[in-house]
C-alpha cells in the first residue's frame, strides 16, 4: 500500500478544520470537552503554507461562534472588538509561516517551533484582550491594570492549551516526515 498520497500537505486542511469544529464551542475546555485548538489550527495552516487556508478558517470560526450562540452560548464576547480576532490568529499563521523555513524535524527545529508557539500565542492573548479590553465597550470604569490582573489568570491555559496542541501536532509532523522518509528510502532501495 502506498501511503506517500495521504502524508501531503494537501490533506492538511481536513484535520484542522475537524479541530477546530469539535474545539471551538468550548473556549477552555471542561472534563467532557478539548479545549479550543483555533490557535493551533491557524499556527498549522501557516506551517503548512496554506494560502487560501487562514481566511476560510475565520470564516468557519465566525460560522461556529454564530452557531454556538445561536444553540445557547454567552454572546459575551462578542463586540465590536471580535474584529481583533482577524490580526490574533494573523499572528499565529505568521509564527508558523516562518517555523516552516525549519526543513529538518530535529530537536532543535521541533524547541524552536514550540517556542515560536509560546511566542505567538502570548501576543495573541495580548491582542485579543487588549483590544477587548479597548473596544468592547465592557470596562469604561475599569483601569486597564486592574483589567490586566483579572484576564491574567486565563493565560495559563490560553497558552497551555496552544502549547500542548502545538506539541502534538509537531509530533505528528514529525512521525509524518518519518514516513514519508522511509517509503522514500525503501522504493530506492
Amino acid at each position: 500500500m502506498n501511503i506517500k498520497p495521504w502524508l501531503k500537505a494537501e490533506y492538511l486542511p481536513v484535520p484542522l478544520i475537524a479541530l477546530m469544529v469539535l474545539t471551538r464551542f468550548h473556549h477552555f475546555g471542561d472534563v467532557l470537552h478539548l479545549p479550543d485548538a483555533s490557535l493551533a489550527v491557524f499556527f498549522f495552516a501557516g506551517f503548512y503554507r496554506k494560502n487560501a487556508l487562514p481566511v476560510f478558517l475565520l470564516a468557519l470560526a465566525a460560522l461556529i461562534d454564530y452557531v454556538a450562540i445561536k444553540n445557547g452560548t454567552s454572546d459575551w464576547c462578542v463586540s465590536p472588538a471580535y474584529v481583533f480576532l482577524i490580526p490574533t490568529y494573523w499572528v499565529m499563521w505568521l509564527a508558523g509561516r516562518y517555523c516552516s523555513g525549519f526543513k529538518s524535524f530535529n530537536s532543535t527545529a521541533l524547541a524552536l517551533s514550540l517556542g515560536m508557539v509560546a511566542l505567538s500565542t502570548s501576543l495573541a492573548f495580548a491582542i485579543s484582550n487588549g483590544s477587548f479590553y479597548l473596544f468592547s465597550g465592557r470596562f469604561g470604569d475599569l483601569s486597564l491594570i486592574d483589567y490586566s490582573l483579572r484576564v491574567a489568570k486565563y493565560y495559563p491555559s490560553y497558552l497551555g492549551a496552544a502549547l500542548v496542541y502545538g506539541l502534538v501536532g509537531l509530533a505528528v509532523a514529525k512521525i509524518v516526515h518519518a514516513l514519508t522518509e522511509l517509503q522514500t528510502s525503501h522504493k530506492s532501495v
